[in-house]
């Protein structure tokens, strides 16, 4: 019983860090990056400057409120995320747009550097001790305007020039489905969908079928198991209801006895009819006899 109690105990131990790793800031990943703003995405003020992307990889929100920014591997603290603003919680799988503008009075996500467009740039994300690197990335130089730097799959490790600016949101666009793809390629009439189709109905029917089947005798059941604990122990038969001809005949034959005319149908008056035959004491037996003579 103790080892029981000591693995559930672990168990949950071992939930519980899960859980909490996946709240942590070190999830997060620089995600995409833009240095030459041209013509792109504008800042809260309605200037264009460069901007770096964030991803929380995780399953869980995660606050990087205290957590760094720097453009700069001697300084890792350059920049600190301000703590008490709400949008620093990061919900999972969304993403939170900083501006490299070097105008960090301008509010939370305005950082004090910029990026370089004549050289490469070098973008790091530290935790909140200012010593834990969570990610870092190297953007090359001659970066073209416009076009950003970024994971090809959010939060993964290849990197490229994308082929679609994407602040805010996720780097590869699904633009079609692969399956209905295949589906159009190897099934142009439709036939293979059309049966799938009819297959699953079917199969959902039939299942329909068995259910109600298996409620019905249940249902059979349970009813004959209540009838029979109301009549005690007495067995109920399973012909009960489909009596012979013969009962119902002898039942007919009382009944019509009951109802004929040769009985009272007052059960206390006595009914004296007269005899069709005229009676004489002559005619009598008793009459006819003699008493011996007395000795």
């Amino acid at each position: 019983m103790m080892n029981k109690k000591i693995g559930v105990l672990l168990l949950f131990a071992l939930l519980v860090s899960f859980g909490a790793k996946a709240q942590l800031a070190t999830s997060m990943r620089i995600n995409e990056v833009l240095v030459i703003n041209e013509d792109n995405f504008v800042d809260d003020y309605g200037k264009r400057h460069g901007w770096i992307e964030l991803y929380n990889s995780s399953a869980g929100t995660v606050n990087i409120a205290g957590c760094f920014l720097t453009d700069d591997k001697n300084n890792p603290k350059k920049y600190p995320i301000p703590k008490g603003d709400v949008l620093t919680q990061i919900p999972p799988g969304q993403h939170v747009l900083f501006w490299a503008d070097n105008e960090p009075d301008r509010g939370t996500f305005h950082v004090s550097f910029s990026l370089d467009p004549t050289k490469e740039n070098y973008v790091a994300l530290y935790n909140a001790d200012g010593k834990t690197l969570i990610d870092e990335v190297t953007i090359p130089a001659g970066q073209v305007a416009d076009v950003s730097f970024g994971r090809i799959i959010d939060g993964k490790e290849e990197w490229a020039q994308l082929t679609k600016v994407t602040p805010s949101t996720n780097n590869l666009t699904l633009d079609s489905n692969e399956k209905i793809d295949n589906f159009k390629e190897n099934d142009s009439w439709g036939i293979g969908m059309t049966i799938t189709a009819m297959a699953v109905v079917f199969l959902g029917l039939f299942l329909l079928y068995v259910i109600f089947k298996q409620i019905g005798k249940i249902s059979i059941a349970v009813s004959k198991r209540n009838a029979k604990k109301a009549a005690g122990t007495t067995p109920i038969a399973d012909n009960a209801g489909q009596e012979s001809g013969e009962i119902f005949a002898a039942i007919g034959a009382a009944l019509y006895e009951i109802s004929d005319d040769n009985h009272d149908i007052e059960n206390t008056v006595l009914t004296i009819r007269k005899v069709q035959r005229a009676y004489s004491p002559w005619s009598s037996k008793i009459y006819g006899l003699r008493e011996m003579p007395k000795k």
